[in-house]
Order: C-alpha cells, then sequence, then structure tokens
C-alpha cells in the first residue's frame, strides 16, 4: 500500500507505506491457531524499530487502528488475535467454554502470553526481513490505552524484551476496574435516587465551572482535580436549575425533556460515587473518578410507564466479569438489581484471588526494568469515567515505594523518573480527549517522546500535548508536579495537599494492594 493517509487519536495525521504481512503459527499438541499480522514500512522508511500494539475492553486488539502510528515512525508494527479465532473475536467470545467450564488457554494468552509471543516473532521477522545482523540494533517498543495499558504492564511486569513502553489508563486491579462499573448504580438503588441524567450532567458541568479557575487559566478544563476537591463543595449546586431536551432513537432508549433542579439527593448521589466504594463497615474497598468528571456508569433508564427514573440494570464490563469469569456462566447477563456494597466488596475480591497470576496485573517490583534501562512514558486522563485516574497513581506510588523502600518521597520520586514517568493529561476522559472540556490537551506524539527518550537520551520533563480545538502546544506536567498558571505561564509546582488527595489505602482487605 502506498500514499496512504492516516490520522488516530495517539499519532499525527501522517501518509505512509507499507506492506501487511499475515500468518498463524500454532502451540505444539495444542490444537490452536493465533494469527499474527504486521504493517511492514517500505524499506527506505525502515528506522530499525518495532512495535507491538495492544486492544480494549475484552479485545485483544485494536485492530487496525494503532497499526499506522508505528509505521509512522519507521517501527514494524503488530497485532494479536490471541488465538480467539479471528482479529474481532474477544476474550468473552471464548471464555467459558460452558457453564462451569474455564478455558484457560485463551485467558491466559490474553493475560500475557500473546503478547510476549508476538514480540518474540515480530522481532525475528523484523529482523529477517530487512536482513539485520546481530550487531544491527531493532529497538523495541509497545504502545496501547485502557486495555492495552494492562496488556502493555503484563509485559513489563513479568520481561524486559523491550527498550520502552508508551502505556495509557492501564486496565489494572482487574477485577476491581471491572466491578467498579457497577458501583454507581449501586450507589443510586443504596441511597433510592435514581436522578434524571440531566441533572447528573448538570452537577458535573457546574463543577467543571467552579473548579476551571483554580488552576489560573479559565479555559474550560479543569487541569486540577485535587484542588477542586480541597476547595469546592457538592452542596452548593442544590437549587441550580437543569433542562435538557427529549431525545428519540430508532432503536430505542428515548428519553423525554428533562427539567428541574439539582437536589440534595442527587449531590448525595453524585458524591458518594466520587468518594469511592466502601463497605457496610466503612472501609475503602476501592477509588473512584475525580470530581468534575462525567457519570457515565450511573446513567439511569426512563420507564415510560410510570414516567419515572431507574437503575439501569444491563450488561456492563462488571456484570460480564462477575457471570462469566467469576460464576463461569455461559451468558454476559446478570440479575444485580439487589446488589449491596458488599456484595461488590465479595465479587471484587473473589476475581483478584481467581485470576491474581493474570489479569491483576499490578506486580510493583519493576527493578528488573529499571535495571534494563527500560523506559516508561504512562500517561492517563485526569477525568477518565472509565478507569480512574487515581488508580494509575496508585500504583505508580506502590512501584516508587518497592523499588525504592529506602529514600523519601521526593528522593524516590527523582529516582523512579530517571526510567517511569506518569503524566496525568488535565481534562482528558479514557483514553481520548473530553468532549465535556475540549480544550484540554491531548498527547498525539507520546511514542515519538518515547523513541527520542531511548534513543537519544531526551528526557521528557514534559509531555507535549496539542488542543484540537486551536491546535495550540502545551506542557503537561509529570507527577508528582501539578500544573498551575502563573502570569499566564505553566508552572509544574510541588503541592502536598494536592499530593495526598491522591494517596489511599485499602483497609477492607487484609492484602496490600497495589
Amino acid at each position: 500500500m502506498t500514499n496512504v493517509s492516516v490520522s488516530g487519536a495517539d499519532f499525527p495525521s501522517g501518509v505512509i507505506d507499507y506492506c501487511a504481512v499475515s500468518f498463524s503459527y500454532a502451540h505444539q499438541n495444542a490444537g490452536d491457531e493465533v494469527l499474527l499480522e504486521f504493517w511492514m514500512p517500505a524499506p527506505a522508511a525502515f528506522q530499525n524499530r518495532y512495535l507491538s500494539t495492544g486492544g480494549g475492553a475484552f479485545a485483544i486488539n485494536s485492530g487496525n487502528n494503532s497499526l499506522p502510528g508505528g509505521v509512522l515512525y519507521g517501527a514494524v508494527s503488530g497485532i494479536t488475535d490471541g488465538g480467539f479465532g479471528s482479529f474481532t473475536n474477544e476474550l468473552d467470545d471464548v471464555f467459558p467454554l460452558g457453564n462451569g467450564t474455564a478455558n484457560w488457554p485463551p485467558l491466559f494468552m490474553f493475560g500475557y502470553q500473546a503478547h510476549y509471543e508476538m514480540t518474540i516473532i515480530g522481532k525475528a521477522l523484523t529482523k529477517a526481513f530487512y536482513n539485520l545482523t546481530d550487531d544491527d540494533k531493532l529497538y523495541a517498543y509497545y504502545q496501547g490505552c485502557s486495555e492495552g495499558g494492562r496488556e502493555g504492564w503484563s509485559q513489563l511486569q513479568r520481561y524486559t524484551d523491550w527498550d520502552g513502553a508508551v502505556v495509557g489508563a492501564p486496565a489494572l486491579r482487574f477485577s476491581q476496574q471491572q466491578i467498579n462499573h457497577m458501583y454507581s448504580a449501586v450507589v443510586e438503588k443504596t441511597l433510592d435516587y435514581f436522578p434524571a441524567p440531566c441533572e447528573l450532567e448538570q452537577i458535573m458541568k457546574e463543577t467543571i465551572t467552579a473548579c476551571d479557575p483554580l488552576d489560573g487559566r479559565v479555559d474550560g478544563v479543569v487541569a486540577r482535580t485535587d484542588l477542586c476537591m480541597l476547595h469546592f463543595n457538592l452542596s452548593s449546586l442544590v437549587g441550580v436549575a437543569y433542562a435538557c431536551n427529549a431525545t428519540d432513537s430508532l432503536l430505542g432508549g428515548a428519553e423525554p425533556a428533562q427539567n428541574g433542579s439539582i437536589t440534595a439527593q442527587g449531590v448525595a448521589v453524585a458524591q458518594a460515587i466520587y468518594n469511592g466504594l466502601h463497605n457496610s463497615a466503612g472501609e475503602r474497598v476501592y477509588l473512584s473518578y475525580q470530581i468534575g468528571t462525567s457519570f457515565d456508569d450511573a446513567t439511569t433508564v426512563y420507564n415510560s410507564t410510570t414516567g419515572e427514573w431507574a437503575m439501569d440494570t444491563g450488561v456492563n464490563g462488571g456484570t460480564e466479569w462477575i457471570a462469566r469469569f467469576i460464576q463461569l456462566l455461559d451468558t454476559s447477563s446478570l440479575d444485580w438489581a439487589d446488589f449491596t456494597y458488599d456484595d461488590l466488596a465479595e465479587y471484587m475480591y473473589t476475581g483478584w484471588q481467581m485470576y491474581e497470576d493474570s489479569l491483576q496485573t499490578t506486580w510493583p517490583d519493576l527493578s528488573h526494568i529499571r535495571d534494563a534501562d527500560i523506559k516508561i512514558l504512562h500517561f492517563h486522563g485526569e477525568s477518565d469515567p472509565s478507569i480512574p485516574a487515581a488508580s494509575s497513581v496508585h500504583f505508580h506510588e506502590s512501584v516508587r515505594q518497592i523499588v525504592y523502600p529506602g529514600l523519601g518521597f521526593n528522593e524516590s520520586s527523582a529516582a523512579l523518573a530517571d526510567w517511569y514517568r506518569l503524566y496525568l493529561i488535565p481534562g482528558a476522559a479514557h483514553c481520548a480527549i473530553n468532549p465535556y472540556q475540549p480544550d484540554g490537551p491531548w498527547p498525539m506524539t507520546q511514542l515519538l517522546t518515547l523513541i527520542q527518550w531511548v534513543e537519544d537520551g531526551v528526557v521528557p520533563v514534559t509531555l507535549n500535548g496539542t488542543i484540537s480545538t486551536t491546535d495550540e502546544q502545551m506542557d503537561i506536567c509529570a507527577w508528582p508536579l501539578r500544573p498551575l498558571w502563573v502570569n499566564s505561564t505553566l508552572e509544574c509546582v510541588y503541592d502536598q495537599a494536592s499530593i495526598d488527595t491522591w494517596m489511599y489505602t485499602f483497609p477492607a482487605y487484609d492484602m496490600p494492594v497495589y
């Protein structure tokens, strides 16, 4: 293919020439078939680079969406189907085998095995295709977001076959993360209040407006959700009017016009969601979304017969996780209308126990990565409504404490930043620009930044972001520094009170949560 125009969420627009190579392999005596596809840059454009790319949700790949990003930088770029039968099949298409019978081989392929095998094969293919000798350096990279971010960490926590990795919004603590999608609805059931979607949306919008200036720049972006948490009280929104037009859909899901004022009950629901899951003893079970984030998991459904809003008990990542992977039922549906906070906590822990070795993906001892001089660029949208940004901060802090136990916070943070850097993207949503905060920066050149760090020693003190509405370039601060605009100039500042809002302990568990 020649002169192909490409664009994507994680790479700039460009034109590429490539050859797509697909083939399969099998494991001896396993009766399986694993499909691979690699996009090979034109020989004149090849720059001695290889890139593995990841998937999302229960998909182990992103189809062709991520492959161009590697070719743009002269890298052979690969995807795997994990042995699931096709590139479009996902883990939930092949797990379980039937009611009560787990299908362990694809589970372990999804967990970590398939990406490792693809990288070994892909690097060998690259060397052979471009006639590289043993003396020729081949740089190996990984890039993925969401489940793709978890897949990247599944490799980094086990192997040293890469020179660097870009991991975005990873679905770490897989059991807690999936079931967390059920928490918002259980809050509404527990508090016996099912707000109209427009009420929660207005709470979010008013919070963005109130907290936008706290970072020193009024641009419709909450770059400091920590300051918002410290200084803004949601109860101040009680009585604020909201109004949304009716919606209609040929596929169903019509909603009537919604008019009213924000209620104390609506604020209580929002506050409980932002507070995160606690058990009946008041012990923290898991963390939640940053204040000002949209309430995607809290959407209620309208009952046209009663004229009331009700709990949405449909299928989501959590129900599918419990039904398929914990109860081992060949269905994604679950009767969870009567679930309590304790039920969620119990299933989170059960899933953690069952899949600790494959999907939990929280091994914090990365000393082997440090010793191999592998670089990690980790990013997360601060207003992510799917995977809480605090999840990434918690893992980063777990690594810091495990790898550098004898150093203080500042010293260990600086040592960790030599090879592992975390960036919270102001206002950004889940692996994407936030439609409610569209003027926030988004990092379009993470892979290029990583390449320059690995190959040229250019340390990414800040991460470059592009504001899509204006094409303005903006620096993104590296954790633990936080953004603050002073006299129209961005500064990355140390703010202990703000840092403290990101720190969590989980007394509901007797085990450490990394």
